[in-house]
Order: structure tokens, then C-alpha cells, then sequence
């Protein structure tokens, strides 16, 4: 076998992978503040808005799944530079396309290609980085996680003030400009170092990997995380708006930054102190932290401090995913892509199953969010007794291994 070519040092692929990181958190975040502008710009209804919605997600399920048994066989650098290359080219088309067919087939095709390229992110980064030959893998899997927080804060304040100050019917510039950023990621993967574990799994290895109930207490924790998250934080701008009597444009700044900022802050103080602190019990006092902050959603009657909840569940829900990969990668070490690759899929099923909740119970309640996120306070509950039951048997000196749960 050909040595691969090593032009920089493994600490630039945890850059690179976290630029990635970066790259998904515009692809998810951009078009959403450009819904109305698509509602008036291309006349479509409020059905056709939440459906180009749903589609971004439900292709990067499809891509996780997929992408879980073959991308061993392609090759981890090809798959990611081929995932950013997509990411680039869906949000080209975002500019591109919807003049050239009906605007909603174009922007489901755009965004059917750089959903793609998130789903093979979600997939990739994590094995590359848990394979790169550095120190702290926690450490480094909370801090490349992080830049999908700042990403996300990035894409909404850059973008706020671009619109103020060259109008938003400027919007296709501001895509295409978006998509230099995947673009000149997927060249430095062809620079970086990547390791990948010789062979491949087969469908033998993926099944004797999915049998074990190690797994499954790691899925089920994964959806628990992602919709622990996504409920609070697909309904921050709502109940900025709502809750502190704020217009929409305000709500859509304050919400979602506010949240995504203490998100990250959480995953950088963790990479800073992981060494210090058990992984199983801080998250368990993460998601003992995340059901107060639910509390003081539901139950404060001063919006103000309500609205402080949002900030307290975004800062405890920062360790949970990249926590639960950490946790995959000790107890299931030979679980490779098919590990990695579904507990992605589980946690997009958590960040749709979740935010879906909250809004189907609030609808029940006329409009009232405190009550969708009191039915999601389950998905908090359920991962604080998973932790807790881990740090028990932890103490009885039976970690939880392989073939147990």
C-alpha cells in the first residue's frame, strides 16, 4: 500500500474537522433565516416551507444510515472531501437553481445535495478524530464540537449584519460566499493527516456490532441527547419572542445565539477540564443541570429568568453528544464507521423527534410552549437515570462493557 502523504501535522485534521463541524452549522442554519424571504420571493406556502425543512434532515438521516456500512470501503478522505464538496454545491444551488426550474424543485435539489454533505460530516469527523494520533480524545471531541455551536452564532450574526448592510434580496451572494467555506475545508482534507483502521467491518462486523446491548444503551442515549437539545433550541427564538414580548427579528438573534453560545462555552471548559472529572458522571450532572434549566422554562412566572433557562439547557446540553461518542469509543473500541454512523442516526432522530413534541403538545395547549417542554423534560429525566444507572455500577466495579448493558 502506498504511504499516505503527510504535508501537515495531525493537530491541522482536528482543524480541518472542526471547520466541518463549521460547514454543517451553515448549511443547517443559513436557509432557515431565509424562509420568509422564499415565502415571498417564490410564493410558496407555509406546508411547502416546513417540508423544504423536514427533507434537509430527513436526507442526512438517509446519508447517516447509508453512509455507516460503505464509506469503510470508500476510504475516510474521499467520503469527507466529497461530503464538503456537497455541502458547497447545495449551497450554490440554493443561488442557482431556483432560477433555472420551479424555485421549490430547485431548492429541494440544493438542499438535498448539501444534506448529503452534512449527513457524511456527521458520520466522518468523529472516527477521524478519534483515530488522529493525539492526547485527550475527549478533550478534542468536545472542543471540534464546539465550532458547530460559534458555527451556528457565526452564520446568524454574519448573516444579520450582511442583510442590514446590502439588503436581504442580496441573498444568493451571501450563499455563494457560504460555500467557500466546505470548498476550501474539503482542500485541506486532501492536505491533512487522516487515519483509518486497516479493513473494513462487512456486514458481519456491523451485525455483531448491533447486536450488542452496549450499543443500544448508547443509541438510546444518543436520541435522548439530540432531542434534550433541539427542543429548547428549534423553539428559542419562539420563546425569546413570546416570553419577552420581543419583535421576531430580536427573538431570532437572541434565541438561538444565546442558546448556541452557552452550548459551546460548555464543550470548550470541558475539553479544558475533562482529565479532572469521570465522563459518565459529568454527564449525569450535565442532565441533572438541563432538567433544572427545563424547570425554569415551565415554572418561573419572570420571563426574564425564564428565558435564563434557555442559556442554563444549552450550556448543560453541550457535553451530551460529544460525551456519548467519547463513551462509544471506550466501550465499543472496535465498533468503527457502522458505531459511529448510527449514533449519528440516533441523534437525528432525537433532534427531530424532540423539537416535533414540543410543538405538537404546545399546538394541544393553544400555542403554549411551557407545555411542549414540559413533555420533553421526559427526554432530560431518561438520560439523567441511563447516567446515573452507569456511575452505579461504575462504583460496583461492573463498567458497562460489550456484551452487557
Amino acid at each position: 500500500m502506498r504511504p499516505e502523504r503527510r504535508l501537515l501535522d495531525p493537530k491541522h485534521t482536528l482543524y480541518a474537522c472542526g471547520l466541518a463541524i463549521g460547514s454543517q452549522a451553515v448549511v443547517n442554519n443559513f436557509v432557515p433565516l431565509l424562509l420568509l424571504t422564499f415565502e415571498g420571493e417564490f410564493g410558496l406556502t407555509l406546508t411547502d416551507i416546513a417540508v423544504l425543512v423536514g427533507f434537509n434532515f430527513f436526507v442526512q438521516l438517509v446519508t447517516d444510515f447509508i453512509a455507516a456500512f460503505v464509506v469503510d470501503r470508500v476510504g475516510y478522505r474521499p467520503a469527507i472531501v466529497f461530503g464538503q464538496v456537497c455541502a458547497a454545491l447545495g449551497l450554490i444551488g440554493l443561488a442557482v437553481l431556483p432560477g433555472l426550474m420551479a424555485p421549490f424543485a430547485g431548492l429541494m435539489i440544493a438542499v438535498a445535495v448539501y444534506a448529503v454533505g452534512g449527513g457524511l460530516c456527521e458520520v466522518l469527523v468523529s472516527p477521524i478524530v478519534e483515530h488522529s494520533p493525539t492526547e485527550k480524545k475527549a478533550a478534542a471531541m468536545s472542543l471540534m464540537h464546539s465550532f458547530y455551536c460559534w458555527g451556528h452564532v457565526f452564520v446568524v450574526l454574519v448573516s444579520a449584519a450582511f442583510f442590514l448592510a446590502f439588503g436581504i434580496r442580496h441573498w444568493r451572494v451571501l450563499a455563494v460566499i457560504w460555500a467557500l467555506l466546505p470548498l476550501a475545508d474539503a482542500w485541506y482534507f486532501t492536505r491533512v493527516p487522516i487515519t483509518q483502521p486497516p479493513g473494513h467491518q462487512g456486514m458481519k462486523g456491523a451485525l455483531h456490532t448491533l447486536r450488542r446491548p452496549a450499543f443500544w444503551f448508547l443509541f438510546v442515549l444518543m436520541v435522548c441527547s439530540g432531542a434534550a437539545e433541539q427542543s429548547v433550541s428549534q423553539w428559542a427564538s419562539a420563546f425569546a419572542e413570546s416570553g419577552l414580548g420581543v419583535s421576531k427579528a430580536v427573538g431570532d438573534l437572541a434565541g438561538p445565539a444565546f442558546f448556541a453560545t452557552t452550548m459551546g462555552l460548555s464543550r470548550v471548559l470541558h475539553a479544558r477540564f475533562s482529565e479532572r472529572f469521570s465522563l459518565p458522571r459529568f454527564i449525569a450532572v450535565s442532565g441533572v443541570l438541563c432538567v433544572a434549566g427545563y424547570l425554569m422554562l415551565i415554572l418561573s412566572p419572570v420571563p426574564a429568568v425564564a428565558f435564563l433557562g434557555v442559556g442554563l439547557v444549552g450550556f448543560s446540553v453541550g457535553v451530551f453528544w460529544p460525551g456519548t461518542l467519547s463513551l462509544a469509543a471506550v466501550r465499543l473500541p472496535l465498533g468503527g464507521t457502522v458505531m459511529y454512523g448510527m449514533l449519528a442516526l440516533a441523534g437525528d432522530v432525537g433532534c427531530s423527534v424532540g423539537p416535533s413534541l414540543v410543538g405538537f403538545v404546545s399546538d394541544m395547549a393553544d400555542g403554549r410552549l411551557i407545555w411542549g417542554f414540559a413533555a420533553a423534560t421526559v427526554f432530560p429525566l431518561a438520560l439523567v437515570g441511563l447516567m446515573v444507572y452507569t456511575v452505579v455500577r461504575a462504583r460496583r466495579a461492573q463498567p458497562l462493557q460489550g456484551g452487557t448493558a
